[in-house]
């Protein structure tokens, strides 16, 4: 406590104070100058052992900071007592709860980068590796010209693979970093929905199955036009790729007083129990997902809905699977 400058200033002038005013009183009464010297040394003893009380208080909390730093985050010196030095506890035991999940926060974010990585490298070495064999096959003078012809197009086909995977991933990084501004416009959901499958009618009508679009033609929901396009035109599409041929997709929607709903349904192979709690999760395939498939395209669509404020369900049976999405109209 005495390596306290101001703590040293102040016992020296109690003991100034106390020299003071015995030797004034002494020169007057020397039984009351005896008196005043007690009093004034007791007052300086009670002082010293409540500044160092105090003193020891404060390193309590010293101490209880530098483990804090270390990493011990389930430290607990909460105080219901009156006082500064209670109040100060409690404060840091908040910051010190606040800290702790900062940096369960920064873990489970370290843990999701690397799995990341790990399901990116694994995306890309595939069809990485196709294109390498088929070059060397494709620089062999004796292979045949239809040989030659079907490895180039495969090889453009991996290439449109990686290019859709990295565009994806980039625009999923945009939206996880908060950079992409979503528009908050009135949209027709009726023109979002044609906008959505326009490009997806021609393998709908290759594969021979029924697209049905029906709903209000004036139901509409606040959000951005393009981007909710895109999310849509991602769940029709895997709805079309687990229908067989000769199957039906479905396309509904309505606007309520709390919510405007998109309903796409299947009457296809429909999504395993197990698997569908997880099919909204980056990078995950089910059981039943193709040999091509990334499984990247529904969660992208999750993060693009729920950026949005709105929400995506989805649940199945043996006679297809149903995705539900939700917009609503204000925060619920």
């Amino acid at each position: 406590m005495l390596r306290n400058r101001e703590i040293r200033i102040y016992i020296l002038l109690l003991g100034l104070v106390m020299l003071i005013s015995t030797s004034v009183i002494f020169s007057m009464d020397k039984t009351a100058a005896a008196a005043n010297f007690a009093a004034l040394a007791s007052v300086i003893v009670i002082s010293v052992l409540f500044t160092k009380w105090r003193y020891g208080k404060i390193a309590e909390l010293s101490r209880y900071l530098r483990r804090i730093s270390s990493g011990e985050y389930l430290l607990d010196i909460r105080d219901n007592k009156e006082g500064e030095l209670s109040i100060l506890k409690n404060e840091i035991y908040k910051v010190t709860i606040m800290l702790a999940e900062q940096a369960n926060m920064l873990k489970n974010d370290k843990r999701f980068l690397a799995d990341s990585i790990s399901d990116i490298s694994h995306q890309l070495k595939t069809p990485i590796t196709s294109m390498f064999v088929m070059t060397d096959l494709i620089q062999d003078e004796n292979l045949p010209v239809d040989k030659r012809v079907e490895f180039t197009q495969n090889i453009k086909s991996q290439l449109e693979r990686l290019q859709w995977l990295v565009t994806s991933l980039l625009k999923l990084s945009k939206i996880d970093a908060g950079t992409i501004t979503f528009k908050k416009e009135k949209v027709n959901v009726k023109d979002l929905v044609n906008k959505s499958v326009e490009h997806l009618l021609i393998p709908i009508e290759l594969k021979n199955q029924a697209l049905e679009i029906i709903g209000d033609e004036n139901a509409v929901f606040t959000g951005d036009f393009n981007w909710t396009s895109e999310a849509v035109a991602n769940i029709v599409k895997n709805s079309m790729e687990h229908t067989p041929e000769g199957g039906k997709i479905t396309i509904s929607f309505n606007e309520t007083s709390i919510y405007t709903m998109i309903t796409i349904s299947d009457n296809g192979e429909g999504i395993h129990k197990e698997d569908l709690p997880y099919i909204f999760n980056r990078f995950y395939k089910g059981k039943n997902a193709h040999d091509n498939s990334i499984g990247i395209g529904l969660a992208m669509s999750k993060s693009i809905i729920e950026s949005q404020g709105g929400s995506i369900d989805a649940s199945s049976s043996a006679e297809g699977t149903q995705f539900t999405i939700k917009f609503y109209k204000s925060v619920v």
